[in-house]
């Protein structure tokens, strides 16, 4: 009986993805994918990162293929400020969390969250996130490497760090 209140108490907590300039479709439609088996609240696409339709509003195949239909169950919203963006979430209550290494970023797994609302930000593989963004940002969080890759590809690393919020916020309940 247990087991039921915990999966339950998951689909309560409001956890939000913003998606900074992400390059890649599949990757986008892959957090898509990740955001539903979450029921995250809502994507943020925010500056160039691909969207589930084009200009025209028809829907991208490629996308359909990796997402498997998630953008019709994942609400989302294109954004071209991101610095905006993080405002408003601010002033609507979210816990802004960025991915990205830093000198000042700590490892995923020893942030414990203490907000019911939060908002995690992935950046461009390439480039990561901006100063700006990371300045803006309540905390910042990374994965860390123990083989010769610095990173993982955003749409792996946005999940795990995703799942983990949800499942530590759960569990210290």
């Amino acid at each position: 009986m247990w087991q039921v209140f915990m999966v339950a108490f998951i689909f309560f907590i409001k956890m939000i993805g913003v998606l900074y300039n992400i390059r890649s479709i599949f990757n986008t439609a892959s957090i898509f994918r990740s955001s539903d088996a979450l029921c995250l609240e809502k994507l943020y696409l925010v500056g160039y990162t691909p969207e589930p339709v084009n200009k025209f509003g028809r829907e991208v195949e490629k996308f359909k293929k990796v997402s498997l239909g998630a953008e019709k169950t994942v609400p989302w919203e294109k954004k071209k400020d991101i610095i905006k963006l993080i405002k408003k979430l601010k002033k609507e209550g979210y816990k802004i969390l960025s991915l990205e290494i830093t000198d000042k970023a700590i490892p995923y797994f020893e942030y414990y969250p203490n907000n019911d609302k939060i908002a995690l930000i992935v950046g461009n593989e390439i480039d990561g996130l901006p100063k700006k963004v990371l300045d803006n940002s309540d905390k910042v969080l990374y994965i860390p490497m123990k083989g010769k890759k610095e990173s993982l590809n955003v749409a792996i690393a946005f999940s795990i760090v995703a799942f983990h919020l949800k499942y530590r916020k759960t569990k210290r309940l």
